[in-house]
């Protein structure tokens, strides 16, 4: 049997997006044993999957901030000779950052990543010996699933598959009356939706008898989610949960609507209803995707409007 790592180190979007190549490797190759090395914050997502054997983490987004500490680099060297002590046949870096390739470059056995005319730090091709093209054009899920096509000899089936199923929420965490999960916090405020949608939005979903949920991934997001929640009758602003817990709150919901954000990309994975609105990146690239129970709303430069976003919700 032959050991495979992939590496998919972040984001939580870009890590959701490479979930569907692991399901069609598992399927065409199911001697190959998986294994998967994530940022150690997202390190939940990849455990969802049951074809990924271990998942290793990384802490480069920690250890960024303390490179000049020796704490950092004994944490460094122990990861990396967990790794290495694996002894993988073969390492694919879907990631193709410069510093996702440095990692696969330290590794032995065979590695495999896109070549310099594929990915945006072409220096990173460099360091695999086998490099492979897969175009631009296409989105972020089919770039992953052909790279690992390419390596292994297939061809990607038309269906995507993420692969992956949430544990069921506790009697005690489910809410009383059913509910939508609102995923208004994202990474850069042009990618946002105003608050003044999300609260119209809103109160005309509690007036059909459903609740609003609002997670949160810190003090800021928190603080806008109770914004939004203190002007809807049923709303609520969650704390902080792990991503895990997030998932069964995403799949057991009614239905998800989501800004730019990886949380709305793992409500797909999920199966579940989605609307996804964009108004500062492109979908074509890396809108939700993959099913037809979720759609893309907006695009670069626009706003969507409340009316249009209830409309898809009905």
């Amino acid at each position: 049997m032959s050991t495979l790592l992939l590496i998919k180190t972040s984001s939580l979007g870009d890590v959701i997006h490479a979930l569907p190549a692991v399901t069609d490797l598992a399927h065409y190759r199911p001697e190959i044993e998986i294994d998967w090395l994530v940022e150690e914050s997202f390190k939940e997502i990849p455990a969802l999957h049951n074809q990924v054997k271990q998942v290793k983490t990384i802490a480069l987004r920690r250890w960024r901030h303390h490179w000049l500490q020796v704490a950092t680099w004994r944490e460094l060297f122990h990861r990396l000779q967990d790794i290495r002590h694996t002894s993988y046949d073969l390492s694919i870096d879907c990631q193709g950052l410069i510093k996702s390739a440095v990692i696969a470059r330290l590794l032995p056995g065979r590695r495999h990543g896109y070549d310099k005319h594929s990915i945006r730090e072409p220096l990173a091709s460099y360091c695999y010996q086998h490099t492979h093209h897969v175009s631009w054009q296409l989105h972020a899920v089919e770039r992953n699933r052909q790279l690992l096509a390419q390596v292994f000899g297939y061809t990607p089936p038309k269906e995507v598959a993420y692969g992956i199923a949430a544990p069921p929420l506790l009697h005690s965490e489910r809410p009383l009356s059913p509910y939508v999960v609102f995923l208004h916090a994202t990474s850069r405020a042009s990618k946002e939706w105003p608050i003044e949608h999300w609260v119209d939005l809103g109160q005309q979903l509690a007036m059909q008898g459903l609740a609003i949920l609002l997670p949160s991934g810190n003090a800021k997001e928190h603080h806008r989610a109770q914004l939004i929640a203190k002007e809807i009758n049923g709303a609520f602003a969650l704390p902080k949960s792990s991503l895990t817990k997030l998932a069964s709150l995403l799949q057991e919901a009614e239905f998800v609507v989501g800004v730019d954000t990886g949380l709305t990309h793992l409500a797909v994975a999920l199966k579940q209803k989605v609307i996804a609105i964009y108004t500062d990146t492109d979908p074509q690239a890396t809108g939700v995707y993959g099913s037809e129970r979720a759609v893309n709303v907006g695009g670069i430069g626009m706003m969507p409007e409340v009316s249009s976003i209830m409309t898809l919700c009905l």
